[in-house]
């Protein structure tokens, strides 16, 4: 009965952590690039059980069989399907159609930068001329910081990522890709971080200019996987009053024979 309770208990906490992670997904449902989590339940490993301090048998601990102490979270990961593209005329706005990422130039608190990569294509220009997003870190092309002249009126970007302001070439915006995906660590709600082990590749995507790739989550599917969790919760509190209600009978009716 005890082993119940405990079961029970792996099952809910385990519940509680997928309706975390759905929870994520819906509010980021409407961020721009972002992608949908997942989640894989697995059983705890088989555990070898002993009969301890067993006055039968001598006093010598004996193994009596196998049992399972309940689930676990087996992995979490990403479902890196294409987003749908949506159209805003805004020529800083861009969209990957394929597979690859941006590259951000990230500056933190301490002043030290670091290259991130994103989905996220909703970009803008400083006075400076320096193509930026919300956050004002700097988009990369393949000469590092992408600097538009202040005087430049038409801003053209072709498939290939190649800028180009009023008919004049100014530079390439870096695409990458990467060998396998597990290898990125993701950083915030929209960023990843390349660990080590990642092994880049060349992009085969298309710019998209004036649009934006949204987050690829299914709201209704995600709602219905939100029902399905609550249900399986409170089967697992259901459990532990039934388990309960045993250990009191148990003690009280039971322990009085």
């Amino acid at each position: 009965m005890v082993r119940g309770l405990y079961t029970a208990y792996t099952g809910m906490i385990n519940e509680q952590r997928r309706l975390d992670i759905i929870s994520n997904n819906l509010a980021n449902s409407a961020t721009i690039g972002y992608k949908q989590e997942n989640v894989t339940s697995q059983a705890f490993r088989d555990m070898l059980t002993y009969r301890i301090k067993d006055g039968s048998n001598a006093y010598v601990d004996a193994p009596i069989g196998n049992m399972n102490p309940g689930v676990k979270i087996g992995e979490t990961y990403m479902n890196w399907g294409q987003g749908s593209l949506r159209q805003t005329e805004n020529p800083y706005d861009l969209a990957i159609e394929g597979d690859g990422f941006f590259a951000v130039n990230v500056v933190d608190g301490n002043g030290e930068s670091k290259i991130y990569y994103t989905r996220n294509g909703c970009f803008n220009r400083t006075a400076d001329g320096y193509i930026v997003d919300a956050d004002g870190n700097c988009l990369q092309g393949t000469g590092g910081d992408i600097q538009i002249p202040d005087d430049a009126v038409d801003i053209t970007v072709d498939g290939a990522g190649a800028i180009y302001a009023d008919g004049i070439y100014i530079d390439t915006i870096k695409l990458t890709d990467f060998e396998d995906y597990n290898y990125l660590k993701l950083y915030g709600d929209n960023f990843y971080e390349a660990v080590d082990g990642a092994v880049e590749v060349d992009a085969r995507a298309v710019i998209e200019q004036g649009y934006t790739e949204q987050s690829n989550v299914n709201v209704i599917d995600e709602m219905v996987s939100m029902i399905t969790i609550t249900r399986a919760y409170e089967a697992g509190q259901k459990m532990i009053q039934t388990q309960d209600s045993l250990l009191n009978r148990a003690v009280n009716d039971v322990g009085k024979v």
